[in-house]
């Protein structure tokens, strides 16, 4: 099953993370099929990109967002 998940980059309590598009079985920081926008939860207040449609498309296609992407997405307005 494809996954829309994070993907944890940067310095050590510094995070950034990568919102990808990636296959369940790879690994967090693993192999992914495509990048569609990033989250830094330590500026204030928090920066969210997402190309709106890119995850359209993967969500169509049967994607799986996690629960914390679940919820970027909504506050963006990319899904209800």
């Amino acid at each position: 099953m494809v996954k829309i998940r994070l993907k944890r980059v940067g310095a050590k309590k510094a995070p950034k993370y990568r919102v990808v598009v990636a296959d369940e079985r790879m690994p967090r920081d693993g192999r992914f099929i495509e990048e569609i926008g990033y989250y830094n939860p330590m500026t204030d207040p928090a920066e969210v990109k997402i190309d709106a449609e890119k995850a359209q498309k993967w969500i169509k296609n049967g994607a799986q967002p996690s629960d914390t992407v679940r919820a970027l997405l909504k506050k963006s307005g990319i899904i209800d």
